[in-house]
């Protein structure tokens, strides 16, 4: 089967599903920042979904919460690639390893499920990543990954300088330079880590941060096609009170 013209992709990250914090933001419910991410790519009728680190915000959580993330990414029914971050890396007794989450067909864990790419034949693409692994330091595009197919996706979870300094003894906090990004030869760079949206880079590779959901009340929509890579925001339609925090 030919791929499609355009391909369309959701890039979200630091979605922090909780039973604290996150949930009082949403009316006590700790999966509302991903029922509102998969709300737009329903609409958008994206064909995979990116979780780009941190969607929970660690693995010490309630069963029921892990169940309730299980059905939800399960009743969405498109791809999902998700990547381990700093707050839920792939550790022995990570959520990852529950049984509602490992029986979700439609979701690749890179790390878990996958060692460190998925990839979709019908879309000619593949989504690759480096996994956090435990709690230390680690460098998110240590190894750029060779192309097979004609789109390739990378991703990271780390913390942007143009020119890393990693001389010194202190924890260097997962950095991600200008000469790492060229080197993947990648079609798009999903970041996740800040809560704020932003492009970072100097090469011509688009390379995006798309920010929390609940700070930056968007996903980053991005397209692929004969047109190139084309990047866009779309709203989250967030509770009332949340906005009104976002338009201050």
């Amino acid at each position: 089967m030919s791929p499609p013209a355009d391909i369309v992709l959701v890039h979200t990250s630091d979605v922090h599903i909780d039973d604290s914090y996150t949930a009082r933001l949403f009316g006590g419910d700790g999966v509302g920042p991903l029922r509102l991410v998969l709300d737009v790519a329903s609409r958008s009728q994206a064909d995979v979904v990116l979780l780009v680190g941190d969607t929970f915000e660690c693995h010490r959580l309630p069963d029921s919460l892990i169940v309730e993330t299980a059905r939800t990414l399960a009743a969405y029914g498109r791809p999902v690639v998700l990547l381990p971050g700093n707050h839920d890396p792939a550790v022995a007794d990570a959520v990852f390893h529950h049984p509602a989450l490992a029986a979700v067909s439609n979701l690749s864990i890179l790390g878990v499920t996958h060692e460190e790419a998925a990839t979709f034949d019908h879309l000619d693409l593949e989504v690759w990543g480096r996994a956090h692994r435990d709690y230390c330091d680690m460098d998110p595009l240590e190894r750029a990954r060779p192309r097979s197919t004609r789109w390739q996706i990378a991703l990271a979870h780390g913390h942007y300088e143009p020119k890393p300094d990693r001389s010194t003894r202190l924890r260097p906090s997962w950095l991600v330079g200008d000469d790492e990004i060229t080197a993947t030869g990648a079609d798009y760079i999903a970041f996740g880590h800040w809560n704020r949206a932003f492009k970072v880079g100097a090469c011509a590779i688009p390379a995006f941060y798309s920010g929390s959901p609940d700070y930056a009340g968007a996903v980053n929509l991005v397209r692929l096609g004969d047109g190139g890579v084309q990047v866009e925001q779309a709203a989250l339609d967030l509770p009332a009170t949340m906005r009104a925090g976002l338009a201050t």
